[in-house]
């Protein structure tokens, strides 16, 4: 076992969740924790004009207010997406809103988006030096109502796109009353064709949930196909407690490994049902270097990494790459083009 696992680990679990995860956020950002970065050709590819060094990035959510920018290529990501960020400052949901289901290898969030708000986090991005590419995910402010909230969007976006490589659009959070009902063609369309005007070059993704059906899904492709998306994120957190082995009775969203499958199913659906220049990123239950095959075996171009981390800590990229490698081997794979799609293919 890794030192993390058998000294830092118990002793951050034994603190409360979202107390364990400011303080190794700081810890990070003061540029005292490192990973084991990865270093094989086999894994850079080019995506939307971007160079990723490697397929694994940061979900949004871990690093909501952009303060380790500078610092996520240490861990061995190869990419990273800072956010939620709102266009107002707001404090989230009351505490605690933060809750681990070790026994499933899963968390349960209610955050409600707390962050500092667009301003300053634009301020943070324009004296940041990233180097791994970058994401800037969107949300929308929990005081402004649902029919202002492109106002919202587009606010958030005109201060944080010049700092972005990307920029997603989070309409699939459970914890912001009423948010998820904008991924409903009309609004959704609405929002995005308000961003794509405003800067057509910039690549826009959509993060959609889990719980969609098959209908709601192909409305939200039939949008990204219409206004001209860079792609789709697949997927957020879940409602959906059927497969917890324990459930702690909390409200918000569900990720870790319980995640997995459902995700995967999504992921699975969008890859059939979107045109073959959609860039698709898969996130959800991803824990070892087979969760990592199994996504880009199904067509995901980029993959992220949240609840994982947390589990396994700061050497986690680094080990899921190595073991993602090793299967590569295995299976004879020489790159990350022959294997993506094998899945949807089979």
């Amino acid at each position: 076992m890794s030192l993390y696992e058998t000294l830092f680990k118990p002793a951050l679990f034994a603190l409360p969740a979202e107390t364990a995860h400011n303080l190794g956020l700081a810890a990070i950002a003061a540029g005292l924790v490192h990973g084991e970065g990865v270093d094989d050709p086999r894994l850079a590819e080019t995506h939307f004009g971007c160079t990723f060094p490697n397929p694994l990035g940061l979900a949004a959510g871990f690093d909501k207010n952009a303060v380790a920018v500078d610092d996520w290529h240490r861990l061995g990501f190869g990419f990273v997406e800072i956010g939620t960020v709102t266009e107002r400052p707001q404090p989230g949901n009351p505490m605690p809103r933060l809750f681990r289901v070790p026994e499933d290898q899963a968390l349960i969030n209610r955050m409600g988006f707390n962050n500092e708000g667009s301003r300053r986090v634009a301020d943070r991005l324009a004296r940041a030096e990233p180097r791994i590419p970058l994401g800037v995910n969107l949300g929308k402010s929990k005081v402004t109502p649902l029919e202002k909230a492109v106002d919202d969007y587009a606010s958030s976006f005109e201060r944080l796109a010049p700092h972005a490589d990307y920029v997603v659009v989070n309409v699939s959070s459970p914890n912001t009353p009423g948010l998820r009902s904008l991924q409903e063609k009309g609004p959704l369309t609405e929002i995005l064709q308000r961003l794509k005007d405003l800067d057509f070059t910039k690549p826009l993704f959509v993060k959609v949930a889990p719980d969609l059906t098959l209908g709601e899904l192909d409305d939200v492709v039939e949008v990204v196909h219409t206004v001209g998306l860079t792609g789709i994120v697949a997927t957020n957190t879940t409602l959906d407690r059927s497969k917890l082995a324990h459930d702690p009775g909390e409200a918000g969203g569900l990720s870790g490994k319980p995640l997995l499958d459902l995700a995967d199913e999504t992921l699975q659906y969008l890859v059939t049902a979107s045109r073959r220049d959609v860039i698709l990123i898969g996130v959800g239950g991803i824990f070892t270097g087979d969760d990592l095959y199994r996504k880009i075996a199904l067509g995901a171009h980029l993959c992220q990494l949240y609840t994982g981390f947390v589990y396994r800590g700061p050497a986690a990229a680094g080990q899921i790459l190595r073991e993602f490698l090793a299967r590569l081997d295995r299976e004879g794979i020489r790159s990350l083009v022959e294997l993506r799609g094998t899945a949807t293919e089979a």
